[in-house]
C-alpha cells in the first residue's frame, strides 16, 4: 500500500453541486433558488434578527424599569463595617484597600446599622443622622467631604473684569 493509493471511505464526500449550468445540469436557470422574491436575488443576505419586517422580538418584548443616565455612583458601608480602625482617618481610599468598598472615586455614604466602640475620623460625602450620632458619641468625628463643582460659575456682569 502506498500513499497515493489511500482513498476517502465510500459515501464520506460528496460532489460539489455546480449550480446555473445548463438545464441538463438538473441545477439550470433558477439554480435551486426557486422564483422570485428577495431570496432568489443576486447580494442577498439577512441580519440574523431580521423577521421579514415584523416587529421584532427585541422591540416586541416589555423593557423594565429606569436607568438615570445622571446617577452618581456612590458605595454605602455601615458603621459596624469601621470598627478596627481605630484612630485612623477613614476615607474613600482607606476603606478600598481594606476591601470595603469597590470603587474609591465613587460618592460614600456612612450608614448607622451596627455599633462602634472607639473614637473614630470618618471622611464621607454623606451621613445618616444615626451614623453621624454613633462615630460622635463614641469620641470620633464625622467630616462631610464637599464634591467639587463640575463648572465653575461665571462672575456676574458687575464683577467682570472690564475690556481695554
Amino acid at each position: 500500500m502506498n500513499l497515493q493509493d489511500l482513498k476517502p471511505s465510500k459515501g464520506s464526500t460528496k460532489n460539489r453541486k455546480r449550480i446555473g449550468r445548463g438545464q441538463a445540469s438538473g441545477q439550470g436557470c433558477t439554480s435551486g433558488k426557486g422564483t422570485k422574491g428577495q431570496k432568489s436575488r443576486s447580494g442577498y443576505s439577512f441580519r440574523p434578527w431580521f423577521e421579514g419586517g415584523q416587529m421584532p422580538l427585541q422591540r416586541r418584548t416589555p423593557k423594565r424599569g429606569f436607568v438615570n443616565i445622571h446617577a452618581k455612583p456612590s458605595e454605602a458601608v455601615n458603621v459596624s463595617r469601621l470598627v478596627g480602625f481605630g484612630g485612623e482617618v477613614v476615607t474613600a481610599e482607606v476603606l478600598a484597600e481594606r476591601g470595603l468598598i469597590n470603587n474609591p472615586k465613587c460618592r460614600l455614604t456612612i450608614l448607622g446599622n451596627g455599633e462602634i466602640g472607639e473614637p473614630v475620623t470618618v471622611r464621607a460625602h454623606k451621613f445618616s443622622p444615626s451614623a453621624k450620632q454613633k462615630i460622635e458619641a463614641a469620641g470620633g468625628t464625622a467630616e462631610v467631604i464637599v464634591p467639587p463643582r463640575r463648572y465653575k460659575r461665571l462672575k456676574k456682569k458687575s464683577e467682570r473684569p472690564k475690556k481695554a
